[in-house]
């Protein structure tokens, strides 16, 4: 049992989410850190993440690019893009999960980007949102169209999140070949 797991387990009632206890199960096992950039989740992600008992012995940080231009000026995703696409696009979403690894110094970055809604942004529907997982074997991105009020949309966007870093981390074939989730 690796330490998270055995942290998490002696937590007890505190609850820890069994797939983020994988999650940071595996990365520990290979010796691997972790980082995430956060959009429409803006922090929930990594908090779900820290109440893991042990969660520092692989989380390295975490980036909130609530903003736009913050995801161009922190992060370095490229201007053009943003400017053509806007935020929610597959390759935003890519380039946040590439950059993130970059400037936290982290072997797995994921990224989460979308539209929590009510309202529409960048000619996208609300639970529009696409999340990426880059690790030392690449990069995969998957798009999600969730239903439900602001809360669900960003429950069902970690809960995407951290399977696909638990792919990336453990070189698992994605459950669906077209990157796509509906929900």
């Amino acid at each position: 049992m690796t330490g998270a797991a055995r942290d998490a387990e002696a937590a007890g009632p505190l609850v820890a989410r069994p797939d983020v206890v994988g999650l940071l199960a595996a990365l520990e096992a290979r010796g691997w850190t972790l980082a995430t950039a956060e959009s429409l989740t803006g922090g929930l992600l990594s908090a779900t993440i820290v109440d893991v008992p042990g969660a520092s012995r692989v989380l390295r940080g975490a980036v909130v690019a609530y903003a736009t231009d913050v995801k161009q000026s922190v992060l370095g995703v490229d201007g053009e893009l943003l400017a053509a696409h806007g935020a929610v696009h597959p390759d935003v979403a890519r380039q946040m999960a590439e950059r993130v690894r970059e400037v936290l110094g982290a072997d797995v970055g994921v990224a989460t980007t979308g539209v929590a809604g009510p309202d529409p942004q960048d000619g996208r529907p609300p639970g529009t949102v696409f999340v990426a997982a880059s690790g030392p074997r690449g990069t995969h991105v998957r798009r999600l169209q969730l239903d439900g009020e602001r809360a669900a949309v960003r429950a069902g966007t970690v809960a995407a999140a951290v399977d696909l870093a638990r792919t990336v981390t453990e070189d698992r074939p994605s459950a669906d070949r077209r990157g796509e989730i509906r929900g």
